[in-house]
């Protein structure tokens, strides 16, 4: 009888599972989160330093903020009428200008009450005040200045009986300008140009 005993299979080993075939499984699990972190961290990273990297190169390019340019373009002298010689004290020699202010910034210029004082042989002979105003982005903003001369500061300087005849008086200027920038609300520059 022992012949005819039939002996029962073992279950096959691709059924069942094994426990180091479960760790595995864990393991490539927690491997592949792993390297997904990874790459989501090295991705961010990446990203913020090309962010960070275009906005350095904008800051010191684009929105660098540059001093507005101030030039006297033409200078015309009225009234100046000379009788024996010297200057008419009861008229009012006027000195017009017209000055530009030539903003190269990407943001709007805005300046204060400003002054214009005009020499003459090293001498102050005149002063003006130029009202506050702005100059748009990238552009240039012409000011008319009338700048009214005292004759007895004119007729003081040694040289100005010589001066006229010659026909040509050298007369310089100096303007003042304080006023400020903003880019995006963000950079601000207050300074004072010459």
């Amino acid at each position: 009888m022992a012949e005819h005993e039939q002996v029962k299979p073992l279950a096959p080993a691709a059924l069942r599972a094994r426990s180091d075939d479960h760790e595995a499984a864990l393991s490539t699990k927690s491997n592949r989160r792993k390297k997904f972190c990874i790459q989501c961290c090295g991705c961010i990273a990446a990203l913020s330093l090309i962010l960070a990297v275009v906005i350095i190169v904008l800051f010191f390019t684009v929105f660098y903020i540059h001093d507005p340019r101030i030039k006297m373009n033409s200078v015309t002298i009225q009234r100046l009428e000379i009788v024996n010689g010297t200057l008419r004290p009861d008229v009012n020699v006027t000195l017009l200008a017209d000055v530009s202010v030539k903003n190269r910034n990407v943001a709007t210029f805005k300046f204060n009450n400003s002054t214009t004082l005009v020499y003459y042989g090293g001498t102050v002979i005149g002063e003006a005040i130029h009202l506050r105003g702005e100059a748009k982005a990238r552009s240039t903003l012409r000011r008319n200045v009338t700048v009214e001369l005292v004759p007895e500061k004119i007729m003081a300087v040694p040289s100005f009986m010589s001066d006229i005849k010659s026909g040509a008086l050298n007369i310089s200027s100096y303007s003042r300008i304080s006023g400020r920038v903003k880019i995006m609300k963000i950079i601000k520059k207050t300074s004072w140009f010459y």
